[in-house]
């Protein structure tokens, strides 16, 4: 008894070829879908120095002292001034802190800039919980013009059951201020130099 024939070669070769574009297009939805999961999953577990995300205070302050560096940095061609009201803080583990940073655009032209940041030491992110941040928000200045944005954060007392964390006595927050395209931040800004004719920086 014959059974049924067998799938000629043009049919192989037409299901290779489908079962090939559905893999490259799962890889692609799945690079595409990667890129916010990734980003979630640093927020919630402060993995690769991204301060974790909180919604209200600690609830307890402990007496073991801390210090909070602020770093404000601008990427080459936005134009711009940016620093922090304060360098460094000294902070109680659990206590929620305010502090501002300030921005100025210092160019000719309307600008729209997006902030991102970074913690150090990379250990410490875990712990450093932020409540309120400009970061990831796109600010447009027009030449001149300035603004204050806060950063409300508190350093998680669960640090204090990390023995391993026992001899950090600084965290710092980093911020670095990049042009801004499609609210994405782009390494230099294409549209304008921040330099002058003889190659020196206007910041």
């Amino acid at each position: 008894m014959t059974g049924a024939p067998a799938p000629s070669r043009s049919v192989k070769h037409g299901r290779t070829a489908l079962i090939c574009v559905g893999v490259a297009f799962g890889m692609l939805g799945a690079s595409f879908a990667a890129v916010p999961l990734y980003d979630l999953f640093c927020k919630v577990t402060g993995f690769g120095g991204r301060p974790m995300v909180g919604t209200a205070g600690a609830g307890k302050i402990l007496d073991r002292e801390m210090a909070v560096r602020f770093d404000a940095n601008v990427a080459p061609g936005l134009g711009w001034k940016f620093e922090a009201e304060s360098p460094e803080i000294k902070v109680k583990v659990g206590a929620t802190q305010t502090v501002f940073y300030k921005v100025t655009n210092r160019s000719e032209r309307t600008v729209t800039g997006i902030a991102t940041y970074n913690i150090a030491p990379e250990k410490g992110a875990a712990y450093f919980v932020k409540i309120q941040c400009f970061c990831f928000t796109e600010h447009t200045l027009k030449p001149g013009e300035s603004f204050e944005a806060p950063v409300v954060f508190y350093i998680d007392p669960e640090i204090a059951q990390n023995r391993e964390l026992d001899g950090v006595h600084a965290i710092t927050l980093s911020y670095t201020y990049f042009a801004s395209k499609s609210g994405q931040p782009v390494a230099e800004d294409k549209a304008g130099s921040s330099k002058d004719d003889a190659g020196n920086s206007k910041l």
